[in-house]
């Protein structure tokens, strides 16, 4: 059984920077989603276990950045430049086989991280 451990969320004005951290150990590729209230879990990054392929959700390229330290079991997700439409309950996820988009692909969740924009 592998446990999850997400951790950085909070509040932060629109235009400021947040960095979140997962804390993981295993051999899986990983992912991270969010999900606002009302609307279903979206996939927002992906990174395979070496690091060397990563995938992105468009509206979120070139201001977020997923990253992982494998000796430090530790993924995470740098987020620039936020907007008030990020704000959401952003999840970590494991994948014993690539990343995806849809959550089924996954075999392991944290237990969420909430992270809220101000305009």
């Amino acid at each position: 059984q592998v446990q999850l451990v997400e951790s950085g969320g909070g509040l932060v004005q629109a235009g400021g920077s947040l960095r979140l951290s997962c804390a993981a150990s295993g051999r899986y590729a990983m992912g991270w989603f969010r999900q606002a209230p009302g609307k279903e879990r979206e996939f927002v990054a992906g990174i395979n276990w070496s690091g060397g392929s990563t995938d992105y959700l468009d509206s979120v390229k070139g201001r977020f950045t997923i990253s992982r330290d494998n000796p430090k079991n530790t993924v995470y997700l740098q987020m620039n430049s936020l907007k008030s439409e990020d704000t959401a309950v952003y999840y970590c996820a494991a994948a014993a086989n690539r990343y995806a988009a849809r959550p089924r692909a996954y075999d392991y969740w944290g237990q969420g991280t909430q992270v809220t924009v101000s305009s």
